[in-house]
């Protein structure tokens, strides 16, 4: 079973799990949403599920599949991913994912 048809599994325990947006990510997706998800999802899951959810957000987010666009930065619970285990990281009942887009600035 993929990651994602592991999320629409119904039977799987889930974990809870809040994601914030900052920036453009807001203008194509929930400033705040609380996700009921399987055990065992990582951030590759998560991400998943959300850019079926929103269009738009794929875009903003992705350079190419699998590949997060330049300076495109995701926290949970305040670490850095890039720290951790990238898009690999595991997600844990109650984490909060942070979701913040390249900033643009003059």
């Amino acid at each position: 079973m993929n990651e994602k048809s592991a999320l629409m599994n119904a039977t799987q325990n889930s974990i809870t799990i809040t994601v914030k947006s900052f920036a453009t990510f807001r203008e194509v997706m929930d400033t705040q949403l609380t996700l009921d998800i399987p055990e065992g999802s990582t951030i590759r899951t998560l991400l998943a599920e959300l850019t079926g959810r929103y269009g738009g957000l794929g875009e903003l987010m992705f350079a190419a599949p699998e590949t997060l666009r330049d300076f495109v930065n995701i926290l949970r619970n305040g670490r850095n991913i890039h720290f951790l285990a990238g898009l690999d990281t595991p997600l844990d009942d109650g984490d909060v994912i942070a979701l913040f887009p390249p900033v643009a600035g003059g």
